[in-house]
């Protein structure tokens, strides 16, 4: 029997991470869909929110283990069909940017179901807000979603336009200090909240 460390996990216990899982940013992950075998390992996240881009009810065995370790859901409900093609909501990505990019819900796990497409158009987007090239962004879609890449969503995070979407953020005045630095803060300017038309579950 192995023993115990202080976060309750046993020493030979092995950590399985989701699907597709990667560091995006300091405190910002991404994934396919979470399963039990995962759990232990997400607990090591210290996770005070998941995006969930799906718009299928979540799991009920996840909503269990988000209310035991207080971890709150935002859901943006996605269609991730390709037969036919389903065009990539832009109102709802942006509202879902706008959550990821709220450093109050860090540390935060991004996924759909398999953490390729839909996922992958989040963080794209996450990275043009950056100011990275389109070239950069398509290539770093292209390298999860694999033989599955999709041309409708490469010419989605083409055309979104990132200049709008910082326009729209006015009224969330946040200033970073490079990310990775925890300098990183967020301001808020009135009493609007960005997460209204996000699926806020309580669980």
């Amino acid at each position: 029997m192995g023993l115990m460390l202080e976060n309750g996990l046993a020493q030979d216990a092995v950590l399985v991470p989701p699907s597709n899982f990667s560091m995006v940013e300091e405190n910002i992950f991404r994934s396919g869909l979470p399963t039990p075998t995962n759990f232990p390992f997400l607990e090591t996240l210290n996770l005070r929110s998941i995006i969930y881009l799906c718009p299928e009810p979540y799991p009920e065995e996840n909503c269990k283990f988000l209310q035991s370790q207080n971890i709150r859901l935002f859901q943006f409900g996605i269609e991730g069909k390709q037969e036919p093609p389903v065009a990539m909501s832009t109102d709802t990505i942006s509202e879902a940017l706008k959550v990821l990019i709220d450093v109050r819900n860090h540390p935060v796990l991004i996924h759909c179901k398999r953490g390729k497409h839909r996922t992958g158009c989040l963080v794209g987007c996450l990275r043009k807000l950056q100011n990275w090239c389109l070239s950069s962004v398509v290539e770093e879609y292209q390298r999860y979603a694999g033989s599955k890449s999709r041309l409708n969503d490469m010419k989605f995070l083409e055309a979104y336009d990132i200049l709008s979407m910082r326009q729209s953020l006015y009224s969330i005045i946040y200033r970073y200090h490079g990310y990775g630095s925890n300098k990183r803060r967020l301001l808020y300017r009135g009493e609007e909240n960005v997460h209204n038309k996000a699926r806020l579950t309580s669980i």
